[in-house]
C-alpha cells in the first residue's frame, strides 16, 4: 500500500494511522478532521459510533470558493465551520489533524473554530 507513495505522503499517512488509533469522535464529541491540499480545504465532522457525517465544510463549496487554502482563508473556514456546528447544537469536538502538522493552514483553522465557540 505505502510501496508507490512518495516518502513525504507515506510519512504523514504513518503518522495518520497512529493518531487514529487514539482518536474515536461520538454523539456528544465528534471528530473534527481536516483534509487540505495545494488548491481546497475540507473539514468533516463525523460521529464514528454511527459512522455519519454531521457536518462538513469545503473551499470547492460555492460561497466559500474565493478562500484560498492559506492561514487566512482557513481561519475564515473555521468560523465558519464553527458557526455551523452551533446551529447544529454542537460545542465541542476532537480534533483530528489527520497527520498534518498542527501549523500553518491546520492551526489557522483549528483557531477560527476555537474562535466561533467550538471547544476541543
Amino acid at each position: 500500500m505505502f510501496k508507490k507513495m512518495n516518502d513525504k505522503n507515506r510519512r504523514r499517512l504513518h503518522r495518520k494511522i497512529h493518531i487514529r488509533k487514539s482518536i474515536f469522535g461520538t454523539a456528544d464529541r465528534p471528530r473534527m478532521t481536516v483534509t487540505r491540499s495545494n488548491k481546497n480545504i475540507s473539514v468533516q465532522v463525523i460521529d464514528d459510533v454511527e459512522g455519519k457525517t454531521l457536518a462538513s465544510i469545503s473551499t470547492m463549496e460555492k460561497e466559500f470558493a474565493s478562500l484560498k487554502p492559506n492561514t487566512e482563508g482557513a481561519a475564515k473556514l473555521g468560523e465558519a465551520l464553527g458557526a455551523r456546528l452551533k446551529d447544529k447544537n454542537i460545542a465541542k469536538v476532537v480534533f483530528d489533524r489527520n497527520g498534518y502538522l498542527y501549523h500553518g493552514v491546520v492551526k489557522a483553522l483549528a483557531d477560527g473554530a476555537r474562535k466561533a465557540g467550538i471547544e476541543f
